[in-house]
């Protein structure tokens, strides 16, 4: 299994408007559709208010690189270019 934690670091005020992006977009719900998506979930960082976070796992590391090759991942990389300045992501892999 491999879990990434995504901290999506937003532009100032811009953190509601990115997660409604993303909502509106399908992102959620697509990925849990795809082939080994155990879990994609956002989390509103309680110490940040410019930090939205992504928890997503999957059951093999194909799988979650096939995700980053779909068409909805690249429309979300293109929310990320308007609404973020920054992305550090944490891998974890069991």
């Amino acid at each position: 299994m491999i879990t990434w934690n995504v901290a999506y670091h937003c532009k100032p005020g811009q953190r509601d408007a990115f997660y409604q992006a993303v909502t509106q977009l399908g992102v959620r719900d697509s990925s849990l559709r795809e082939e080994g998506n155990l879990k994609y979930d956002y989390f509103f960082d309680a110490q940040n208010p410019q930090v939205l976070l992504l928890v997503e796992s999957w059951t093999e590391p194909a799988f979650q690189e096939a995700h980053c090759q779909t068409e909805i991942f690249a429309r979300l990389q293109a929310l990320k270019v308007r609404f973020c300045d920054d992305v550090t992501i944490d891998k974890f892999t069991i």
